[in-house]
């Protein structure tokens, strides 16, 4: 299980410093609607973490597990493949970071602090579903599909990596529903910092993380 907690960390992390959520839960804190639409987003944000890595878990069983050697280079491919998917990623990611961003906040993240609890929900289940979501999921779960992991180990290792990569989310979520009038001034502030480095933060990320699945990747080879 140590082992499975290893591999995943890393994306976990990656997960949690995912700027769209970040910058979606604090356009929602500090609407009007925050009481009711925080928490249904984090709500929202915990079950498609889980859901995705549970799903890509599930699907990296179709690699056949005999014989285990072809089923651990099966793996390893499938592992390099993502980090690669990663790397490139990060890569698109920078070139537009290069050209300038005459539009601003995008109308859809302005309009986010009029979600009600329901379309907060929706919107925070279908973020998971991004390419970068579907990517790191997808890493995660070959992770742990490589691992020979019991129910119990694997149910473990899914809610600590959901827990990690929830925190960014969560943290200003229920530090807004105990202390709203101290948050505020930290929530303006910490949106301005993550709108004007999300994608160099995201790009060295993204970079980090799909070097450490490719090389996760060749070991299994």
């Amino acid at each position: 299980m140590w082992a499975a907690l290893g591999q995943v960390l890393p994306i976990a992390v990656a997960a949690a410093l995912s700027s769209v959520p970040i910058l979606v839960t604090i356009s929602i804190l500090l609407s009007p609607n925050r009481r009711r639409s925080g928490p249904a987003f984090l709500i929202g944000w915990v079950v498609g973490i889980a859901l995705a890595v549970v799903v890509f878990t599930a699907l990296a069983y179709v690699i056949p597990a005999v014989p285990p050697r072809k089923s651990q280079v099966a793996i390893g491919v499938s592992l390099i493949v993502v980090g690669l998917a990663l790397i490139v990623f990060a890569i698109v990611v920078w070139r537009r970071a290069a050209k300038p961003d005459p539009a601003g906040v995008p109308k859809w993240l302005s309009a986010a602090g009029s979600l009600g609890a329901w379309q907060a929900f929706g919107l925070a289940l279908a973020l998971n579903f991004r390419p970068k979501g579907l990517l790191l999921s997808a890493a995660a779960g070959l992770s742990l599909r490589a691992q020979d992991l019991t129910l119990g180990q694997f149910t473990v290792v899914v809610l600590i990596f959901t827990a990690i990569s929830a925190s960014t989310v969560a943290v200003p979520v229920i530090a807004n529903m105990t202390r709203p009038a101290t948050t505020e001034r930290w929530l303006i502030d910490a949106r301005e910092w993550v709108t004007q480095n999300n994608r160099i933060v995201s790009v060295l990320i993204m970079l980090l993380i799909g070097a450490v699945v490719v090389g996760s990747g060749l070991a299994h080879l």
